[in-house]
């Protein structure tokens, strides 16, 4: 059988409008993972045991279950309450609650890289604990893990695709709908594929950007994530 794209580069709009989504999910969910990563970081060195094994009962939990079924019990369970949201923005908080465990581990190795003496250096200061984490490690720590985040980060967007099964129309759910529509699966998702690995690159080349602009030494080696 020929391969015939043409059927598939007519529906362009709809894969736009697909990679459009599924970017303003990975915007979203890296902003607000981020922060969610970072505060279980914070509480997880916690000397507040209380705290320390909330987040470590959390991070475990969600690193040791499948997306798919975060996702269905996000979804469902907020159903079940009466809770009545857009499938974005429950894809927005399932994909916020997975990535947010994974970023707290990646954060938590950057606080402890930062030397002890630091840490003592603020406290002899008299700085509090929330001022020596914003003013002391938050930035070192960050650009220790930069990379591990940023390719956190770009799973992050890929995994989007699962929250198709929720009827999120995203790049992955759009596909879906073309091809059943035109009856070109294969032609169909070598485009998809094609969109996604554009969109990683593009995100990297951002991610690596901001690096530059936020991380002077990073600028002076010129140091590539």
């Amino acid at each position: 059988m020929m391969l015939d794209f043409t059927a598939i580069l007519s529906q362009w709009q709809l894969m736009l409008d697909g990679a459009t989504l599924t970017a303003k999910l990975a915007l979203v969910t890296t902003v607000t993972g981020f922060l969610i990563g970072t505060l279980c970081a914070v509480a997880r060195r916690s000397q507040s045991s209380v705290f320390s094994r909330i987040a470590a009962i959390y991070v475990e939990s969600i690193r040791n279950t499948p997306f798919l079924v975060q996702i269905f019990l996000v979804y469902f369970g907020l159903s079940s309450m009466g809770f009545s949201f857009t499938a974005f923005t429950v894809s927005v908080i399932a994909l916020t609650i997975n990535v947010g465990a994974y970023t707290a581990e990646i954060m938590r190795a950057g606080f402890e890289s930062v030397h002890k003496g630091q840490w003592e250096a603020a406290e002899t200061l008299g700085l509090s604990k929330w001022q020596q984490y914003w003013h002391v490690a938050l930035r070192p720590a960050i650009e220790r893990v930069y990379p591990a985040l940023t390719s956190q980060f770009i799973l992050l967007m890929l995994a989007s695709s699962v929250t198709s099964q929720i009827s999120t129309e995203e790049l992955t759910a759009t596909a879906n709908f073309i091809q059943s529509e035109t009856y070109r699966p294969f032609e169909t998702f070598v485009i998809v594929a094609g969109i996604y690995i554009a969109l990683s690159l593009l995100m990297r080349l951002i991610f690596w950007l901001f690096g530059l602009a936020i991380f002077p030494r990073r600028r002076r080696l010129g140091t590539m994530i």
